[in-house]
């Protein structure tokens, strides 16, 4: 019994200490000095097609632009979008510009923890300075709001932030933004916009047990994994010209929502479209379905 009972406290031992060297582990890197002056109007632009007033404003409840409260419900428990005005408590009112660059491009809070992988951080690695000088200069022009988002609601392991640290290690694939040399600067341009600010990955990849993207073999295949166990279509070019997409109708689809048979999105695509790409300007909505419609160049 003695045998049994040393064991265990040597198994706990030993956890508490893997569990302290993984939460010592350090993540992300020190952002460089941004002194920038940011274009506030460019930076409201980013923000909408980056899906930030979808995902941080609680419309369903009344809640106030940009202060938080949506709930995220993944396999893995309840998460909830963080209040992003300018209250220096319960927002971002008290970060600097490089800790709001290490949040929005390496996923790391201003305390050095990651964020869990719900923020679509992955996608915004290629934000240039200016990019986040131009969304810094967008957010300070948003009202405080002095209400705290909710903690979120995950089961031990996932209750572990500096576990995903290890998620980070194997599924931060880096950007897959950049321009391709040569190619038609409008399919360029939407690369940029669907593969980065508009993470259209986020919702249209498929993902793994773990909840990583599967870029090998389901890469805009459609995925079940969306929050409150919803699904979105396969939007690969091959799917997409098979079910009578065009560019028109996508850039179409984009702004007004309503597909070539007549329908609306609905759901978490209607959101995109209402809070999101309706704001884009044309050539950018052509850009998308340009790429979207021929993904592979």
């Amino acid at each position: 019994m003695r045998k049994v009972t040393r064991g265990l406290v040597a198994a706990a031992a030993l956890g508490a200490a893997g569990l302290a060297a993984v939460a010592a582990w350090p993540v992300g890197r020190a952002p460089e000095d941004i002194a920038l002056q940011g274009d506030a109007n460019r930076g409201a632009y980013l923000a909408r097609a980056s899906g930030c007033i979808a995902c941080h404003t609680d419309f369903e409840n009344g809640g106030a632009p940009l202060a938080g409260g949506v709930e995220l419900e993944t396999p893995f428990g309840s998460i909830y979008s963080p209040n992003l005005t300018t209250d220096p408590e319960h927002g971002i009112g008290d970060w600097t510009i490089e800790q709001f660059a290490a949040a929005v491009r390496q996923g790391v809070s201003p305390e050095g923890a990651p964020y869990y992988p719900a923020f679509t951080y992955p996608f915004y690695q290629q934000f240039t300075d200016q990019d986040i000088a131009d969304l810094w200069a967008a957010f300070q022009t948003v009202p405080a709001v002095a209400e705290p988002s909710r903690e979120p609601e995950m089961p031990f392991p996932f209750n572990q932030r500096a576990l995903m640290k290890f998620w980070r290690a194997l599924y931060l694939d880096p950007p897959r933004a950049e321009p391709v040399p040569g190619a038609d600067p409008l399919w360029n341009r939407g690369k940029e916009l669907v593969e980065g600010a508009a993470h259209c990955g986020a919702c249209h990849t498929g993902r793994t047990l773990l909840g990583g993207r599967d870029h090998e073999s389901q890469h805009f295949k459609g995925s079940n994994m969306l929050p409150g166990g919803g699904k979105a279509p396969a939007i690969d070019a091959e799917t997409l010209m098979a079910r009578g997409w065009d560019v028109d109708s996508l850039s179409y689809a984009l702004r007004s929502g309503i597909t070539p048979s007549g329908d609306a999105f609905g759901g978490a695509m209607g959101e995109v479209v209402l809070y999101g790409t309706q704001y884009l300007s044309d050539e950018d909505l052509e850009a998308m379905a340009t790429y979207l419609m021929d993904d592979h160049g």
